[in-house]
């Protein structure tokens, strides 16, 4: 019995791309009927990745997240004090808010019920103006239509005005509700001042990999909740195990800091807490140092965690950089001759939040995954200035410890940059000849780096690819764990040498991703325990230490096939044997509920080397007919908290975890 650790490969968010599959047609074939067009909520049902993300535990659980979403803006906008969220004896989930309540008047062009409108037409909301919601995190208008689409069954109670609306929705958004004169149905009254919306949905196994819900994963998000909405009261009730649980935080991100250092050493004892307003934009930062190497900032505009940051964070080492270099002068800390601190000096073991509630965000796509507001820039930087300035002229032993902090990482820095610079220079020197199958073209944007294990899945590779654009690089054996090691320490791997003097761009400081001698970088293991530990090694390496390639969308892991199925198919009163490549287990338990077909052969791959050169191809390197999972980061504070728990010398964290995370694993007998 083997232990599938590819469960815990849940540090970073797998994105499918699954619009590479290969479609049948030729150019022959091709025209108008080949054009299909999607009505409604279809295009969510048939690509349901492009919305949630995944069909998997992850894109599961964002449907809860953006039916919460709803309530929370209401928070925002100053009419919610209280969200109930409760994971029901039968699977489903009911969220209820005591907000105003989604207006169920009809729609001026629809002609519909307004809240009928919300639940079954994408990009339809109350926040593509700035009359309802000021500041919301919800601004495409998808999130409530989605949940509908993807819900085998929907109930959405309303109260407004002292009387209770009911519609109801199945089998991805279809109304069972009958209206009267264009209006819901009035099943009930209640006080004119209890208003509010509660929503329920069942997830669409048909759809959805699993649709069982794990309550630690909604509690965490819940307390996340808390933190990033100070005063907004949540309440989790779990009806499966016995759970009922509350969520407020008085202190906001000040306490939402405390809980990311709860198992670090501070420097000192609480976490500094600034808050103010410029202009329209309102800013919080928390911040505290600790004895780590690393530094931590979580950013959130409108309580939306921007992963990779943007103009928020910017605003926020700048002027952090500028005001503790403008004390360690004024301090006689630096001396006239000293040159500044660096940022990465100053930031050596900071943990931080960063939040603001903007009136108009600008995100870089769905995803949201950066902020691009250029006055962001400024809100932050001018609240941090004015507001540090005040707190540590107050606390001057705080700031003593935080410029010594910075003073020792500056000495430690200048003392091993001669060391690290050898060994830099030492990659140009290494040889990559021995080892990479490198490819002929010389254009970065049409090259890809395959990485494997081991030489003789490394062989097959070598002989299945496309040499003009298709380069492989085996690994002989694991490399480094490098949570917690020195940059040093890391470069005397040969491993990791031979990987960084193969991507071009340089580590460190030196690192300059536009000299990326590959537009993807794949990552292509067994599916066994082994391949998941290879994967999480290099996934930890590249998270740490070169985390512009994930933020840039450089780095993806190949999706071989897991099962080849070989079928019996009629067609015109013949029949005939045909196969098709499944991924998972759950494409194999859709395909024998669903496909009506004969299996007549199963053939389970568990390595690279059980598939021949043209299988390999056709399932894995193949651009058109392939399937590549983007490494992308889904939650800053999970892929720190995970990757330090799963990968640090610490071991109950990691043993908590393990077993906590177990019942959910899968086993392969």
């Amino acid at each position: 019995m083997t232990f599938d650790t590819n469960n815990f490969l849940i540090i970073f968010e797998y994105i499918i791309n699954t619009n590479t599959r290969k479609r049948g047609y030729t150019m022959e074939q091709y025209s108008g009927s080949q054009i299909v067009v999607l009505e409604g909520l279809e295009a969510v049902r048939k690509r349901p990745g492009m919305y949630i993300g995944s069909t998997g535990p992850r894109g599961l659980h964002h449907l809860i997240w953006e039916i919460l979403d709803n309530g929370i803006d209401e928070h925002l906008a100053g009419f919610c004090t209280e969200i109930n969220v409760t994971l029901k004896k039968d699977g489903g989930i009911e969220i209820q808010d005591n907000g105003r309540g989604i207006p169920v008047d009809p729609h001026p062009t629809k002609k519909i019920p307004s809240v009928r409108v919300v639940y079954t037409i994408l990009h339809a909301g109350g926040k593509f103006g700035n009359s309802v919601y000021k500041v919301s995190g919800g601004l495409h208008g998808v999130g409530a239509s989605v949940v509908n689409a993807l819900s085998k069954r929907m109930m959405i109670e309303i109260k407004r005005d002292g009387k209770i609306y009911r519609d109801e929705y199945i089998d991805g958004g279809h109304p069972v509700i009958e209206l009267e004169n264009g209006m819901l149905p009035v099943v009930g009254k209640c006080n004119k001042s209890d208003t509010g919306t509660k929503v329920t949905f069942y997830p669409d196994d048909s759809i959805f990999e699993t649709v069982e819900f794990k309550t630690e994963t909604i509690q965490k998000k819940l307390k996340e909740f808390a933190f990033l909405n100070k005063g907004l009261l949540i309440n989790y009730k779990d009806e499966i195990n016995g759970i009922t649980k509350s969520f407020m935080e008085e202190y906001g991100i000040k306490s939402f800091v405390s809980y990311l250092t709860r198992d670090m050493k501070h420097l000192h004892e609480e976490p500094i807490y600034l808050e103010g307003k410029s202009g329209d934009i309102e800013v919080e930062i928390a911040f505290q140092y600790t004895d780590n190497y690393s530094e931590q900032i979580n950013s959130y505009c409108n309580r939306i965690n921007v992963v990779d940051g943007g103009t928020l964070v910017t605003g926020f080492k700048t002027a952090l950089t500028r005001i503790m270099n403008q004390y360690a002068r004024e301090l006689n800390v630096l001396k006239e001759k000293d040159e500044n601190f660096d940022g990465k000096d100053i930031r050596n073991g900071l943990v931080a939040v960063v939040s603001i509630k903007h009136p108009d965000p600008q995100f870089e796509g769905q995803t949201k995954t950066k902020l691009g507001n250029t006055d962001a820039k400024t809100a932050v930087e001018d609240i941090f200035s004015t507001e540090s300035q005040r707190w540590f002229d107050k606390n001057v032993e705080v700031l003593q410890l935080i410029l010594n902090n910075a003073m020792k990482s500056f000495n430690a820095r200048k003392a091993s940059d001669k060391a690290r610079n050898a060994v830099l220079k030492q990659l140009n020197d290494v040889d990559t000849k021995s080892k990479l199958a490198s490819c002929s073209s010389r254009k970065p944007e049409e090259c890809e780096l395959y990485i494997v294990e081991g030489d003789s899945a490394g062989g097959t590779v070598k002989t299945a690819r496309n040499r003009k654009t298709q380069a492989v690089l085996p690994l002989r054996g694991k490399i480094l764990n490098v949570e917690k090691a020195s940059l040093d320490k890391i470069l005397l791997n040969n491993e990791i040498k031979t990987m960084i003097a193969t991507f071009g761009c340089g580590i460190g400081d030196e690192f300059d991703i536009s000299k990326l001698r590959y537009d993807k970088i794949i990552i292509l293991t067994d599916a066994d325990v082994d391949g998941a530990h290879i994967s999480t090694l290099l996934l930890t390496f590249f998270y740490r230490f070169m985390p512009e390639l994930i933020a840039e969308g450089k780095i993806y892991r190949g999706m071989p096939p897991l099962y080849r199925v070989e079928y019996e198919a009629s067609g015109k009163g013949k029949k005939s044997k045909k196969f098709q490549y499944l991924y998972n287990d759950f494409e194999l338990e859709k395909f024998r509920r669903t496909s009506g077909h004969k299996i007549i052969a199963l053939q389970r791959y568990k390595g690279l080397g059980e598939m021949d050169a043209h299988q390999l191809w056709e399932t894995t390197l193949d651009p058109e007919s392939r399937i590549l999972a983007q490494i992308q980061i889904n939650d800053s504070v999970e892929a720190d908290e995970i990757t330090t728990t799963l990968m640090s010398s610490n071991v109950p964290p990691r043993r908590a975890f393990i077993m906590e995370e177990a019942k959910y694993a899968k086993l392969d007998v």
